[in-house]
């Protein structure tokens, strides 16, 4: 069975059943030898008290009944070894990757990135930077800031535009116009260094994966939105050395002032192909996004949903631009969910996992060997860099790199992180002292992120719990799939025998075979009873009464019970066209086709309740086998106490 169709399973058990650590108080019950604790009954109790339907399930001792059965299923589960099934332990293995998620992040860094990003997204800021390029490997950076610090200092007191044309070479320098952005449209540090400065001021330097910058704001403002639009487009450099794209445009536009579809102008003449098959359509996009600022102010520049602009030039072609849709800035909770996706896959994840390695470091007892990084610094040569270095047969792999509350993390296993970051270093010349460093922390992290992974159950009560229940929803539902719902489905000798016993259970009342006609108008039932008696067809009637602007006829066509909601109280159940019934606000003419008068259900029109019937039969008969294979014993003084404190 499918996963999906599962978790409704499991819910029931996620809701049912979840269970204490605390072992300190009295024993309620033993389960062939196994103690099952009050604290645990107590939570399941009190938990559902508030979902059981049947009162006789708040009553301490008919509660007691389900829950010994639970118990009883968990212990033929694991007696029939189902938790070693590879198809169950893969399932929930996926399970509890996707649940530890929400439990080792840090939040509070991720709500605070989340409201930055959004607060972000509704200013933009129009800049131009200065880059000096510099290899993020490189740690003597002196020399490169002192040179953007230079080309900050001639940018204002000469200008940008002048320090631009005689610096830029597109290299090793860079001075470049970046028009506008706004939040995730640039790596995080220069993000931060353009929100952080004022429009009309320039930046100090700051460094980034690319080397050192500046940044120049020249503009902020707030947000436009998102516009969606449609466009015409005719190139600068048409194929035919004849034809003068401005004066298309404008025939174009011509026909557009004649009346004439821009969706079919649009499919017949803009060049620009990747639009042009949907009637000109482009994705929806916020300033900045396109490379046009030209094409972006006129789209904005649009005030309602369906103007046209007049022709006009980009850098890309001639255009004629409508307005589709525009969006403006939405509220946070309408867009937090997605921003936190993005800022989980941003550069700047790498804070939410700086924060959360902070607080495990603060958490945990960590040891650490002083001299594994100079032991490990040695034992490098050019061989890493080709990827064909390996460790020496004098290894000392059992040596302790450091520890995480007394777990150990040895050279070996160091040793093997190595070997594998060999690729990252390929054809470089990175420095031992630098890839020993970069490397030593890659693997701490990674290591106490899974300490932390597989302590969690122990750290995190409520983790435990919920990962508990659907362990154990998991293992049941593959339990009664196996000994109670395959083997009534399958069972189609069982299934008949269960029938031919039971049959006064499985009858027909008495049911009408009918074509029911609804109005809400009075009306429009009385011109319905005339048609129908005319014999004029369900098609024919609708045809008749309905407009592209009013519903006036609705039909339900079927055999039902006579007493059943759907027909009217007052419903007689006669052959024929019956006059107008009212019922449920609405009027009613029945055309009854049949008259079937109650019976007895065969097999095949029964099944699906016979089925049912006969697993609860088969499920009932399991129980007791159960309850005959484990021995139960219940504390009653621990039971007595439980009911006074609960008064019942």
């Amino acid at each position: 069975m499918k996963l999906n169709i599962k978790c409704l399973f499991l819910v029931f058990f996620a809701l049912n059943f979840s269970f204490s650590q605390d072992n300190d108080d009295a024993v309620l019950l033993e389960v062939d030898g196994e103690p099952i604790m009050a604290s645990e009954f107590l939570r399941v109790y009190n938990k559902n008290l508030d979902l059981v339907q049947d009162e006789s399930q708040k009553d301490i001792d008919g509660y007691l009944k389900l829950f010994t059965e639970y118990q009883l299923k968990l212990k033929e589960a694991k007696r029939l070894k189902l938790d070693e099934d590879q198809n169950y332990q893969r399932e929930f293995t996926r399970y509890k990757k996707q649940l530890i998620s929400n439990y080792i992040s840090e939040n509070k860094v991720t709500d605070a990135l989340v409201t930055e990003a959004y607060e972000r997204s509704n200013l933009d800021i129009n800049a131009s930077h200065v880059l000096v390029r510099l290899d993020p490997s490189v740690k003597d950076t002196l020399a490169t800031y002192n040179k953007v610090l230079e080309l900050r200092n001639r940018v204002i007191e000469e200008g940008f535009d002048k320090v631009k044309a005689e610096m830029h070479n597109g290299e090793t320098i860079f001075l470049e116009d970046l028009g506008y952005f706004s939040a995730f449209k640039m790596v995080y540090d220069f993000e931060s260094a353009a929100y952080n400065t004022k429009a009309g001021e320039i930046s100090m330097p700051f460094r980034t994966r690319f080397g050192y910058h500046v940044v120049k704001v020249n503009e902020r403002r707030p947000s436009r939105g998102t516009v969606t639009v449609a466009h015409i487009m005719v190139n600068l450099n048409p194929k035919d050395s004849l034809s003068n794209p401005e004066a298309r445009i404008n025939d174009i536009y011509k026909k557009l002032n004649q009346g004439e579809s821009f969706d079919a102008l649009a499919k017949q003449f803009s060049e620009d192909k990747s639009s042009a098959r949907e009637g000109g359509k482009m994705a929806p996009f916020k300033s900045g996004q396109l490379s046009s600022l030209e094409f972006e102010d006129v789209a904005f520049n649009l005030k309602e949903n369906g103007d046209i602009s007049k022709p006009f030039k980009s850098a890309y072609g001639w255009h004629i631009v409508k307005r589709l849709n525009h969006k403006p800035i939405e509220p946070l909770e309408n867009v937090k969910n997605a921003l936190e996706t993005k800022v989980k896959r941003d550069s700047r994840s790498q804070l939410i996992q700086e924060a959360l390695i902070n607080k495990l470091k603060d958490k945990y007892d960590i040891v650490y060997n002083a001299e594994a990084k100079t032991y490990f610094e040695a034992l490098l040569s050019k061989d890493f860099y080709n990827r064909t270095w390996s460790l020496p047969e004098d290894f000392k792999a059992t040596d302790i790199v450091f520890s995480i509350n007394k777990t150990n993390f040895t050279f070996e296993d160091f040793g093997k992180h190595l070997i594998t970051a060999q690729r990252i270093y390929s054809g470089r010349t990175t420095d031992f002292a630098t890839i020993i460093d970069k490397e030593y922390d890659s693997f701490f992290e990674k290591s106490i992120l899974q300490y932390r992974e597989d302590n969690l159950e122990v750290e995190n009560v409520e983790y435990a719990n919920i990962l508990k229940e659907y362990k154990d929803g998991l293992l049941l539902f593959d339990l009664m799939e196996k000994e109670v719902w395959n083997k009534a489905s399958k069972d189609s000798v069982g299934i008949e025998t269960y029938y031919t016993n039971n049959k006064s259970k499985y009858q027909w009342s008495d049911r009408v075979e009918v074509i029911m006609a609804s109005s809400a108008d009075k009306s429009q039932a009385k011109k319905i009873l005339k048609l129908m008696k005319k014999g004029e067809s369900e098609a024919a009637i609708k045809d008749e009464l309905n407009t592209n602007d009013k519903q006036n006829v609705i039909f339900t066509n079927g055999t039902f019970a006579t007493d059943t909601p759907i027909l009217p109280s007052a419903f007689k159940a006669k052959k024929g066209v019956s006059g107008i019934y009212k019922h449920n606000e609405s009027f009613h003419v029945i055309n009854v086709i049949e008259v079937l008068p109650a019976g007895q259900k065969t097999l095949e029109e029964a099944k699906g309740n016979v089925i049912n019937d006969y697993q609860a039969e088969i499920e009932s008969n399991w129980i007791k086998d159960l309850n005959n294979r484990f021995k139960i014993e219940v504390n009653q003084e621990t039971l007595k106490t439980i009911k006074t404190k609960i008064g019942n």
